[in-house]
């Protein structure tokens, strides 16, 4: 019988590992269930189709076995399975057991040590010209069992920044395919790309049957999460009975930038999430026995002169160096990386070098040498032989980095585990003819203060099992009709759990308003209050009070209603502003201000006083600065804008201009009706070709939308005469601005729809940065 027959330890390592992915990072849960017209890049492009992947034979001779066939043989294998303890529908006495079988498993369980070699190469857009089998099949003919692999910047061209369509997808596939050591007889297990960043594992195929349950998750941090140049893409497998996930990650660029690099790892851990439905929840990295990051984190040399780094490197010093490395620093501060390794570092800096030589940067730039190109692991038994960088490939201004690991697997003894298996059960027979499930929480109130946008609070209970046995819990929904067991703005976490007798176990409350919640709350039209139901299987329900209070923000509030608040929103009283949002409208569409005694005989403003600070901030401070809309701000200067906003000082907005960039883009986002609005989209769309009939859609809209269109548009075609500096083209604004400015209701549409629409509201943008519109 196949040792996938039994599965008791699967994941046993999510409740005793922790790291900062764990930490729930609010800032992109609005973008993490994005409406899915929005933008194609952050959709799971991972090909189904495997190498030609015989690689013992030649090319003309090859035979084919996709992984999508790899995956059925697998399911094949796990098709026998009897008595798995599987992560989906675990009852509470399969909950017991593999609660119990977990404190057992050094019974019935060995390990064996595998090789995994971990590759990273920024080949800065260059194409697949050159042979890699130096990087690939350095360590001779002691071949490794698994090779993860990892390729940032794999394409720098318009069409894989703006759509994620890449032709040096296949060449590098390929490439890779001919280089792996013949012996070695390696299948792909999968690859995945967003834009420029490709991951790609593949297996000795003598281990193919002990590899199951692959999945791929994409993790954008461009700005707003639209843009995928910079981010991760992950790949997760069980190995045997150990969980392994390989993380390939492209952190954002620039010295100064390390902040933001520490965001982008957050963000990454925060938005990566393993699906199936058969699974109770998603897993995150965290959740795996052995992770391994590998990537260009652009981490630099701060603190040092250029030339003395040089002399450092020419007196083989690098241990000095390694006192002003951003990453080691970031590490030892426990701000990323928490429980993370890396192996000693005995080679040069892998960046920047004169591409086509082995020569540091001489450009009028000059970039310092650093170690941007790194792989760290994280798990029990793993050590590290080699870790090096691959000189005489020269293609790219980064040189190629790998390292070979030695890594412990988990492989049961299917006879002893039968024979523990059996004592547990029976163990289990005798606790459920005597016990009753019990337990007790410390409240049952849970109340939030001055909630505000984009700004999460966390509330804990506590849950205790008071019984003489196991029990399970879980969060359920009121009425049979609901389709969530709280409120959207809400979340529980852990919302199902199993308690052994006397545990206890925290239970934390979140609230975190969003672009999706943040307007029925200003309107008046939800609170926050909530009833919560945790029932024990087997025993009584508990019903848990969430109260709080929210602070209304002009992130969220209408146009109608913002153009008639002269003063900051915090001083608007709260009844005037939800008569604001209330205001009924005329057969055209148009707002009837004279319906209400609060807002009659109030000229309103042409634009939003918000809308037109951060234009104009834009203006002054930001139309010549590189990466303008494209460069992600600072979650925590964004809030500070957000409050400046609200509340109408300082004069000037705090933060960076790519801070307020993001600002002003999730403002538009938050919209409750976008810019143009909702009944236009399909009209829209459908004239995204002819500029003529776009401007006949323009003039059927509403009076405000119409100059805040035309305000919004005027800008942007006056940042693109600055595009010598800022280096900001018209496809790339009309992709993101039309993805905020243009959005429709339905959201469950094909990945073809969704591709035609997006490339339809990028088209319908760009005619109005191409040509003046003003009327």
């Amino acid at each position: 019988m196949d040792f996938n027959e039994f599965d008791p330890l699967k994941q046993y390592n999510q409740d005793v590992h922790a790291d900062v992915g764990d930490i729930e990072d609010p800032w992109k849960k609005m973008n993490l269930n994005r409406d899915s017209q929005v933008c194609p890049v952050v959709v799971d492009t991972t090909s189904e189709s495997g190498f030609d992947d015989n690689f013992t034979e030649s090319s003309s001779s090859r035979s084919t076995i996709r992984s999508d066939e790899f995956e059925r043989s697998m399911e094949e294998i796990k098709g026998s399975t009897k008595m798995s303890f599987h992560r989906h529908s675990l009852t509470v006495r399969d909950q017991m057991a593999k609660k119990y079988m977990i404190n057992f498993q050094d019974k019935f369980t060995t390990i064996k040590t595998y090789r995994i070699f971990c590759g990273t190469w920024n080949v800065n857009g260059q194409p697949a010209s050159v042979d890699i089998s130096p990087w690939l099949q350095y360590y001779g003919n002691d071949l490794p069992d698994i090779y993860a692999l990892g390729f940032q910047e794999l394409d720098l061209s318009k069409e894989a920044f703006l759509f994620n369509e890449s032709a040096r997808e296949n060449e590098w596939l390929a490439k890779v395919a001919k280089a792996l050591p013949e012996k070695g007889n390696y299948i792909k297990v999968k690859h995945v790309r967003l834009v420029g960043m490709m991951l790609i594992v593949c297996v000795k195929r003598e281990l193919q049957s002990l590899i199951s349950n692959i999945r791929v998750a994409q993790a954008a941090t461009g700005i707003l999460g639209l843009l995928g140049n910079k981010g991760g893409v992950s790949i997760r497998l069980d190995f045997q009975d150990t969980s392994f996930c390989f993380v390939n990650a492209h952190l954002a660029a620039h010295a100064q930038e390390y902040e933001r690099r520490n965001q982008d790892y957050r963000d990454i851990n925060y938005k990566t999430r393993f699906d199936d439905p058969s699974w109770d929840e998603p897993l995150k990295i965290a959740n795996h026995d052995r992770i391994f990051w590998i990537g260009d984190f652009n981490y630099r040399l701060t603190g040092i002169e250029i030339d003395e780094v040089k002399t450092a490197l020419q007196n083989e010093e690098l241990l000095k160096l390694f006192h002003y490395d951003q990453l080691k620093n970031e590490m030892k501060s426990g701000k990323v990386f928490q429980g993370f390794e890396e192996p000693e570092i005995t080679f040069i800096p892998t960046y920047k070098f004169n591409t086509g030589t082995d020569e540091w940067d001489s450009s009028e730039k000059c970039r310092c040498p650093a170690w941007c190109d790194r792989i760290l692991f994280r798990g029990d038994h793993i050590s590290a032989s080699h870790y090096e960088s691959h000189m005489t490939l020269k293609i790219s201004d980064h040189k190629p980095v790998s390292s070979l690991f030695n890594v412990g697997v988990q492989v049961i003894n299917q006879r002893k585990y039968k024979e523990v298996y059996e004592e547990v059960m029976k163990k289990l027979d005798r606790l459920e003819n005597d016990v009753l499930p019990q337990a007790s929480l410390n409240t049952l109130e849970v109340n939030f203060k001055n909630v505000v946008f984009i700004e999460q609070q966390m509330r804990e209970i506590e849950i205790t099992n008071t019984g003489q046995g196991p029990i399970q819990f879980e969060f359920i929904n009121k009425l049979d009709d609901d389709t969530s067991y709280c409120k959207p703005w809400l979340s529980v976490s852990p919302p199902k759990g199993f308690l052994m007798t006397g545990q206890t176990k925290q239970l934390t409350f979140e609230v975190y308003i969003n672009k999706n919640t943040a307007h029925k709350l200003n309107a008046g039209d939800d609170k926050i209050e909530d009833i919560l139901v945790l029932h024990l299987e087997g025993g009584k329900d508990f019903f848990i009070s969430v109260t709080g209070s929210y602070v209304p923000s002009c992130f969220g509030s209408s146009i109608e209603a913002l153009v008639n608040m002269y003063q900051p929103i915090c001083e608007v009283p709260t009844a005037q502003l939800v008569n604001l949002e209330h205001i009924p409208t005329t057969p055209k569409g148009e707002k009837n201000f004279s319906y209400s005694p609060t807002v009659r005989n109030i000229e309103s403003l042409d634009v939003p006083k918000e809308l037109w600070k951060m234009i104009d901030h834009l203006y002054q401070y930001g139309k010549q600065i590189e990466g303008l809309f494209q460069q992600p701000g600072l979650h925590y200067e964004v809030q500070q804008i957000r409050d400046c906003l609200d509340k109408g000082t300082p004069d000037i907005l705090p933060g960076t201009v790519h801070s307020v960039a993001e600002g002003l883009l999730i403002f538009l986002e938050a919209l409750p009706e976008p810019v143009i609005p909702f009944d236009l989209y399909d009209r829209c769309i459908s004239a995204a070709h002819s500029y003529d009939e776009c401007k006949l859609v323009l003039n059927d809209m509403p009076v405000f939308h119409h100059t805040i269109f035309v305000h919004i548009a005027s800008f942007l075609r006056e940042l693109l005469k600055y595009s010598e500096h800022n280096q900001l083209e018209a496809d790339t604004l009309a992709s993101i601005f039309g993805s905020v400015m243009l959005r429709c209701t339905q959201i469950h549409k094909s990945k073809h729809s969704r591709q035609i629409e997006y490339e339809r509201k990028t088209k319908f943008m760009s005619n109005f940065l191409n040509h003046e519109y003003d009327i």
